[in-house]
């Protein structure tokens, strides 16, 4: 478990299910991550890092997928993880996805912290990604807030309902 001033990130179970569905069915949390899955799907993924939580190991190619908590009022604020991608360079790929009524109050920007700390001094990963997608201002500006340097964007690399979106490459690497 991580824990923050105000929160506290602890390992998703199957009791979560309500809130990566709840996640993965709002328009405004996936305006920029996604476009809308079924709830087989949804499940499916739900399933899928519910099982790679049981066995994670930072040298496994899998997601860490944790809970965000208010300390204060125990409610589920959103979801924070990474991709741990530990062979050959000791990387891994940083998301997180906060319910509308928890933004604009500081909860991804500390969660986020809490994570960079975790990966980079507990793990010992050299380098943490994020992918963010163009004009997504909020979550560029979050990462580079907290010492993510853009490094490039792919031009027309995904698709959100339609339509080609670029991705906009950030890296946070280790101090040696």
């Amino acid at each position: 478990m991580i824990e923050t001033p105000r929160l506290r990130l602890r390992l998703m179970r199957e009791h979560d299910w309500p809130l990566f569905v709840k996640l993965h069915t709002n328009e405004r949390v996936l305006e920029w991550v996604s476009d809308t899955m079924s709830e087989a799907e949804i499940h499916a993924k739900f399933q899928q890092r519910c099982e790679e939580n049981e066995s994670w190991h930072k040298e496994r190619s899998q997601w860490l997928t944790l809970v965000i908590e208010c300390k204060e009022t125990c409610e589920l604020v959103g979801l924070h993880g990474f991709l741990a991608m530990w062979h050959p360079y000791q990387q891994a790929e940083l998301g997180f996805m906060i319910l509308p009524e928890f933004q604009g109050v500081g909860y991804a920007k500390e969660s986020t912290a809490a994570v960079i700390d975790f990966t980079l001094i507990e793990c010992g990963f050299h380098k943490l990604i994020a992918t963010v997608s163009e004009g997504n201002e909020a979550s560029f500006g979050l990462l580079t807030a907290l010492g993510f340097v853009h490094e490039g964007t792919l031009k027309d690399n995904f698709k959100i309902a339609g339509k080609w979106i670029h991705d906009q490459k950030l890296a946070l690497i280790a101090n040696n």
